[in-house]
Parts: structure tokens; sequence; C-alpha cells
């Protein structure tokens, strides 16, 4: 089988490590500034930890450092990667170009990948940046199977990375000005208010209605759960989870619930296994519902009704009575879980005899469905602790002992001295029970053999043994981890001639990486020069005209926003793109 590699979000240390626990064979974090979650900073000394802990299981860390630079934060970001590099971080993610040249001038050995803000949807953007000598490119989100397999077939010696579970940006990443348009806060900068969350109408340049108040931006959440063996075989390396900003719940969960899935199809990459308490189910955890969106075609994948959790769906309302309902289901619904209608939110209060009493009072309808967006009994599972361990096998032999871990790296003790025992059989079950007693340590064993007799050692020695030998295997493996290294970047020739606004050319340093791609530079960022002809504020794959089945439809439309600002919309029907236009 191939061999994968299953990507956990981070927000800070403590989900960090519950990701590698569960599972995860790498973590992205971001840094103490310059991340596309601004909501999600991690101190230097926090990062440290996380990297000391995951490399004990060959987990590796990845650090975002993925926003648009100005020209005084650039020189920043240059020192912050060189720390992280002195720390054996992984690699860095990142966005600005400016950036990446001033990594190649400083000759950095720390594995630089490319962020999905950098809009990788085409093969020629991808061959880009191969060229360029990068390690690793992270996809855009909305590329099919096909897509995949072309880029991969023609950029084979690079790792590709794409998200599989998780919220969805409606625009491609990296070219949404929305937020930026609308209140100043760039999505480019990691500021993004989420506007594509919010109500908007939909109406005709006349102004005839066509929705009123829908979320018409708001896609359901990304689960390509059905689709790892294709991915895998179109040239997926790294799955990547998106959630930078969830709780250490959610990343339990769907690590879990990813590191099952992947292992039916491929290799893990790092070592060790996790022992937890719960069954996983994605489901269970945040969600709006689910989508594959375009890895098999064109979808259904928008959620018109709430931007909320709506969970796991229960079933549907069977008989309603004063200030209590009953469902149709065969899932144990227990008190302070979190129902709801899809838009009104509930807890319940007390469960009797089938029947569910709300703590307040909704309209509710019979053969209405019903979903549960918070379980109360499994989130209680999924607050326990969870334990990562790497396998090893002991040897006596003479008067040694030897351990050897999977990923075959060994140890040699000298056994202590004693007087033969008395009992050789006796002694050597007391070794073996008392070795196997593992407990909170980072190892298991496997196997334990004896090949030689034993002296009598007190169960206190053997136990200090136990102690020492393990740490002196994990000083071992901790010695030997080997960073990968980044090979050598060279500038090479863009695949365009000239870029806009939407290459996000925030400072002096990246308009001089393009030009030395053969570039013409037209316009700086959105964020630092707002052009003066009307500009695509988005493009998406998603497409209201499609949603709202109205694709033969001559009408051109328009979004309201609940302040009725109007966003003019451009479908261009030949790429099956939707363009929301600056008013």
């Amino acid at each position: 089988m191939n061999y994968t590699e299953l990507l956990s979000p981070a927000k800070d240390k403590e989900t960090a490590i519950a990701a590698i626990d569960c599972g995860a064979d790498a973590v992205y974090m971001g840094a103490s500034a310059f991340g596309a979650r601004q909501n999600a900073c991690n101190s230097l000394e926090d990062i440290n930890e996380v990297v000391n802990y995951a490399h004990k299981f060959r987990v590796k860390v990845f650090v975002t450092v993925n926003t648009v630079l100005t020209d005084e934060e650039l020189e920043q970001a240059v020192k912050l990667v060189k720390q992280l590099d002195e720390m054996l971080v992984d690699a860095v993610i990142i966005q600005d170009m400016g950036l990446l040249k001033r990594l190649m001038e400083e000759n950095v050995k720390i594995p630089i990948h490319i962020s999905t803000q950098c809009d990788n949807r085409d093969v020629e953007k991808v061959a880009f940046f191969n060229k360029l000598g990068v390690s690793r490119v992270v996809l855009a989100r909305e590329l099919s199977l096909k897509q995949i397999k072309e880029i991969h077939q023609q950029n084979s010696e690079l790792e590709l990375e794409a998200f599989v579970h998780g919220a969805l940006c409606v625009s491609y990443s990296g070219q949404c000005y929305l937020s930026q348009y609308i209140g100043g806060r760039s999505a480019n900068r990691g500021e993004c208010a989420q506007p594509c969350r919010k109500k908007y109408s939909v109406e005709t340049t006349d102004g005839k209605l066509i929705a009123k108040d829908i979320y018409a931006l708001c896609l359901k959440d990304f689960n390509a759960s059905n689709h790892l063996k294709e991915m895998i075989d179109a040239g997926i390396y790294s799955f990547k989870i998106e959630g930078r900003l969830k709780d250490s719940n959610y990343v339990k969960n769907v690590t879990a619930y990813y590191r099952h899935e992947l292992d039916k199809f491929s290799n893990k990459s790092s070592s060790g296994k996790s022992i937890y308490s719960f069954e996983p189910n994605p489901e269970k955890s945040f969600n709006r519902g689910f989508t594959d969106y375009f890895l098999c075609g064109r979808k259904d994948c928008f959620n018109p009704v709430s931007p909320k959790s709506r969970g796991e769906f229960l079933g549907e309302i069977s008989e309603i009575k004063k200030g209590c309902f009953k469902i149709n289901t065969n899932k144990i619904i227990h008190a302070q879980d979190g129902l709801t209608d899809g838009q009104n939110g509930f807890l319940v209060n007390k469960v009797d005899n089938g029947y569910i009493y709300p703590n307040k009072l909704i309209k509710l309808t019979t053969g209405e469905q019903i979903y549960r967006n918070v379980d109360s009994e499994f989130e209680k599972l999924l607050s326990l602790p969870v334990k990562r361990q790497i396998e090893a096998r002991a040897l006596i032999r003479g008067d040694e002992l030897i351990l050897t871990d999977e990923d075959n790296i060994s140890i040699c003790l000298n056994l202590p001295l004693g007087e033969a025992a008395k009992n050789p059989d006796k002694m050597k079950e007391t070794f073996i029970k008392q070795f196997s007693k593992t407990g909170e340590s980072d190892f298991y064993f496997s196997e334990i053999e004896i090949s030689s007799q034993l002296p009598f050692l007190p169960v206190s020695t053997i136990n200090d043994l136990r102690r020492k030998a393990l740490e002196a295997l994990m000083q071992k493996r901790m010695t030997e981890y080997k960073r990968d290294e980044q090979r050598p970047i060279h500038f090479t020739n863009y695949y365009k001639k000239e870029v806009d606004y939407r290459a996000n050319i925030h400072n002096k340093q990246a308009k001089e990486f393009y030009e030395k791609c053969g570039v013409v530079v037209s316009e700086m960022s959105f964020e630092k020069e707002r052009p003066a002809h009307r500009v695509e504020l988005m493009r998406t794959k998603h497409c209201i005209k499609y949603a709202l089945d109205m694709c033969k439809s001559p009408e051109n439309l328009v979004l309201k926003d609940e302040y009725g600002k109007i966003y003019p919309l451009r479908f261009d029907c030949t790429n099956c793109e939707m363009v929301v236009l600056d008013s």
C-alpha cells in the first residue's frame, strides 16, 4: 500500500497534542503572527513543545505564515521562519511571494509549502511552483478527481496536499475580496469577516425578487471520506482536515475518523497506535450538512437555510403534545443534547417515555426533520484522555536487554548483576509481568522474549530497568529524527505574461519576484491599492443559478444584502463559474 499523510488542524498546543494522540501524521498551526486565521496564534514556546511531542511519533508540524505581508512585516516574517527552522518545524505554509523570495535569498532549509491561498487550481500554476522547487503545493478545494490526476501526472515528483474535510470557502482561496471591500477586513490578511455566511436576497437587475433572505453564499461542509481511495490513486499524498478555529473535541473526533478510514487504503507516515473510548463519527461534530463538492462533478453544495451547525440527522417528528414531542428515531437522546430543525436550536431538558421536553417553546410540526448538533454523552467521551503509544519488542539475550521499536530503532542495556534466581520460571513470569506495565509511557510491548536465565531481580529493580530502557529508546528516537530539507529554489518563467490585483502582490519583494519570473505587474494587491475599475470580489464554482434551478434563465441577477447594498453577478457558463462584482 502507498504511504499517505493525515494532516490535522490545531488552534493551540492542547489541540495539536490531541490531534497527534488521535492518529494525525502531521498537524498545522499558526505562529504568533501572519497566519490566515488571526484568532489561532501560538507562541514559539508552545510550537516548540508541540514539535518535541510530535517528533516522538514521527509526526510532522507545519506552521502557517500564509498571509500577504507589508514591506514592514516582511523582515519580521523572515526572522520568524528562521526561528521555526532552528526548532526543527517540518515546514512553513506560505502565500506571499515576497516572503518566498526572501527565504530563497536566505537559503533556509525548512521545507516550503505553497498555501491554497495561492489559488492552485490549474496544471500550469502547480507546474510553475514545481519548477521553482518548493516542497509541496496545497491544491484548491474545487478540483475534481480528474483535474487532480492531471496535475499529478504532470508534476509527479511534487507532493500534493488536498482538503478532505471541513468548512468550505465559497470563493477560490486567495481570490475573495468581499470582506475587505465591505469592512476593510482582508481574507488575505487573516481577518475575514465571513460575509459569505450572511443573508442575501437574490433579485433580477430590474428588481424582481427571486429568493428573499437566504444564505445564498453559504456552503455545506466538505466530506470526502467516500473518495479517499480515488484521491490516493489521483496522486494526493496529504489529506488535510480544515479547522484551525475548531475546538479540541472536534479535532479529536474527525482525526480519529479519518485515521480509521485512511488505514483501509494506505500506510500511515507516522508511528504508534491510538487508544480512545469513543467511536468516531463526523456527523456528531460541527457541520452544516456534508458535500463532496466537485470531486465527482457538480452537485448540490450549498445550505441556504442556516450557517450554523446542523449535526446528525435523528428522524422526523411523529407526535406533538403540549410542551413535548416524539421523534421517530433509533438513536438515544439525552438531557442537555442540542437539537435543531435546521434553523432553530434548543436544548433537551428531559426525556420521559420517549417524549422530549425542550428548554424553550419553538414552533414544530409533525413530519419535520430534527437534527442533533450537540450529543452531550458523546462530548463527555471525547473529553476523556487519549493515549498514543509506539510498538516495541524486548529481548533478553545473555546479560543484555535489547529494545527495538516499530521503526527498527534499537538500544542495548546490560542487565543488573545478581544471584541466580532460585525459581527461574517464577522470575521470568515476574519480569514479563512488570516489564509489560508501560502505563503512561509512549511505548507498549508487543513481545517480550527471554532466551537466557535471569538473575534474581527485585520488582523495584525491574521497574527501574524498564523506565531507563524506555527513556533510552525515546532519546535515541529523538536523536535520530531527520527533518526533510528544502531543495534549492530557482526563479523560473511564470505561465502568464501579466498579473493584476488577483496575484495579491502586497510588497516590493513580491513585485520583484514576479518580475524575475518574466511577469509584468499591472496592479498591486486589492488591499494595497483598490483598482479604479470594476473588480471581481470573488470567483466561485458555486453557482446561484444552478442552486435555484435557473441555469437556462436569461435573467441577470444580483445579490442584495441586509443593508440594501447591491452586488451584481456574472455567470461564466463555459467554465461553470459565478463572479460576484463590486457595485
